[in-house]
């Protein structure tokens, strides 16, 4: 232990997670419906003093598992409420974890130096990063999917002598927050790297049953204590989120991509650190592959065999689940989360031995993302001077709301915030004068390394970091909130102070109907279909769409009058929307 808090590296990715990740969390209201539909499902389980299958949206049950909502209920309980931070919480803490974890994975078998690179790299690229802010499920199912990884790796390591019980319990955790294919993954890739590390093939297999097998008992306590509450649609969710899912035999299309889809999200998930690899390939020299198949593939093969068993393990890492996730029809970028530490790793080799034989290209990156920094600050402070014409915006579908932006930008005071949109052109000063003094003989004390060396290997992370930590910040709270509807939420609370607010949306997306999500979490889950609750009088939130049907269909019932001052596009189902106030004609 004493080890850890003298080491440097330790504390600088301790710190930058922290400053990357738990700073701005709350800044940013919903304005998306993936996220409000998760803190809904902790909403839920605290109102309703339900923790096993509670209920959102009056008729909906949660559609994953619910260890991600435990973790939200349980931050909530704390501070009093369920809000953004508390709610994205779980995701940030999550990848904290991962990083903080794979750097002293990477460290003990590779150096580090090296592990510092795999760690920071990891933090820093958009698909991750992204992830680690918001209120989705894939961030903590990765994190325990790399966690149980890492842990079962060390067992392999150690022969598969001993029981891995914190792989395990990672294992379970995983299975808790998105079903069996967060078991099943860390397994089969340790398993894999055994067998190609001579472990005897049937004592791989009694293993890993009894692994698997034992961190399905913590799971099954739950999955029997939803399944007596949900009874048979609950059995039929489970089969169709976990089971005709990967055979693409799902009752609806979810989205739905071909393969090459995951290769596009990774090039694109990595993003700066792409940027880097494409100016790279005009530094290297190339020699003519082997013409026959054969022979290129034995060496391919004895590349393979004869890499240390780090780099293999983070090689089958990437594959083995890489193309898992290419079989079902089913395909997201956040799926392929836990190979990112991964790819982080090999990053951080190619970035040293760029050092070494080819710094052209790292002094390109670096040079670039300066002057993206420099053209971020720039565009603010010429937005903020009010300098860009309205007129710009033209008098498109999407004009008012560009121009909201705009303003929003306009307004901003002068402040912190201020202070860090200037932030990112501050850091590509400094980079530029540090450049033309070309420092390379002076040592820097901290990283043991000359400043010229660390300016050349880490300059593109750290203005990677900046870039992030003022679009959290500042530019994407300004111009987001401006979009979400919690305002609208706030009047609809002050018409309906209390009681069921209803809600009549007959739009579908993949099969289920839609619920004005984000309406509804700020409304505290107070909102309710109206065709399944036929009520007598109330409020009723309708789109513009569904307006004349809604007429059509309870007009000779109820008096509708549509309640003036509330009117809002919603982030849930894109259409203009209002409040109508009902109540059934006295016959």
């Amino acid at each position: 232990m004493e080890k850890v808090f003298r080491d440097k590296y330790f504390w600088i990715v301790l710190l930058t997670s922290f400053l990357s990740l738990f700073l701005f969390l709350g800044s940013s209201n919903f304005h998306t419906r993936g996220e409000p539909r998760e803190a809904l499902v902790a909403q839920a389980m605290i109102n309703d003093s339900n923790w096993t299958l509670p209920t959102t949206n009056g008729v909906d049950m949660a559609y994953k598992p619910p260890f991600f909502h435990w973790m939200i209920a349980s931050a909530s309980t704390v501070v009093g409420e369920v809000n953004e931070y508390t709610s994205r919480f779980p995701s940030a803490l999550a990848l904290a974890a991962m990083v903080i974890a794979g750097y002293f994975f990477f460290a003990k078998r590779r150096g580090k130096e090296l592990a510092f690179l795999t760690a920071m790299l990891t933090l820093t690229n958009f698909e991750v990063h992204r992830a680690g802010v918001n209120c989705r499920v894939d961030m903590v199912l990765a994190a325990f999917m790399v966690l149980a990884l890492y842990q079962l790796y060390k067992w392999a390591e150690n022969r598969l002598k001993g029981i891995p019980w914190i792989g395990i319990l990672m294992l379970s955790g995983a299975f808790l927050t998105k079903g069996p294919v967060g078991l099943v993954l860390p397994c089969a890739v340790v398993a894999a790297f055994a067998w190609i590390r001579g472990i005897n093939f049937f004592r791989i297999c009694f293993s890993f049953i009894a692994v698997a097998l034992a961190a399905c008992v913590i799971p099954a306590f739950w999955y029997v204590a939803a399944w007596k509450q949900g009874g048979e649609p609950f059995l039929q969710l489970v089969l169709e989120e976990n089971v005709y899912r990967f055979l693409g035999k799902m009752s609806y299309a979810s989205h739905e991509n071909p393969w090459p889809y995951n290769v596009m999200t990774v090039i694109t998930g990595f993003v700066p650190y792409t940027i880097l690899i494409v100016m790279s390939l005009f530094t290297l020299k190339y020699t003519r592959v082997a013409s026959k198949p054969r022979e290129w593939w034995g060496k391919f093969i004895n590349w393979v065999k004869q890499m240390d068993d780090t780099r293999l393990f983070s090689l089958l890492s990437i594959t083995i689940m890489f193309v898992f996730y290419c079989i079902p029809k089913s395909k997201r970028s956040v799926y392929l989360l836990p190979i990112y530490p991964f790819i982080a790793y090999f990053i951080a080799e190619y970035i040293v031995w760029l050092f070494k034989y080819r710094p052209k290209s790292l002094k390109w990156f670096n040079t670039t993302m300066a002057w993206l920094l420099m053209i971020l600050s720039a565009v603010f402070v010429v937005a903020r001077c009010g300098l860009v014409p309205h007129s710009v915006f033209g008098t498109g579908k999407h004009a008012a709301e560009n121009i909201s932006y705009l303003n929003a930008l306009e307004t901003l005071p002068f402040s912190v915030e201020f202070l860090i949109a200037l932030l990112p052109a501050a850091v590509a000063v400094v980079y530029f004068v540090a450049g033309k003094r070309q420092q390379t003989d002076v040592v820097c004390s901290c990283m043991g390394c000359s400043c010229g060396e660390l300016r050349m290997k880490l300059g593109g992370i750290v203005m990677a970091f900046v870039l992030f930590f003022a679009l959290d910040g500042v530019f994407q709270p300004v111009v987001l909130n401006v979009k979400s509807n919690k305002e609208d939420a706030m009047k609809i609370a002050q018409l309906a102070p209390q009681g069921y607010v209803y809600s009549y949306i007959t739009n579908t997306v993949m099969a289920n109907r839609l619920h004005p999500f984000t309406i509804n979490f700020y409304l505290n889950n107070r909102v309710v279909p109206f065709v399944d609750f036929a009520p007598e009088q109330g409020y009723v939130i309708i789109g513009d769409k569904e307006e004349e049907k809604f007429r059509t269909t309870y007009g000779e019932e109820f008096d509708i009058e549509r309640v003036e001052g509330i009117e809002f596009k919603s982030n849930d189902f894109r259409d203009r929307t209002h409040v109508y106030k009902f109540g059934r004609k006295q016959q």
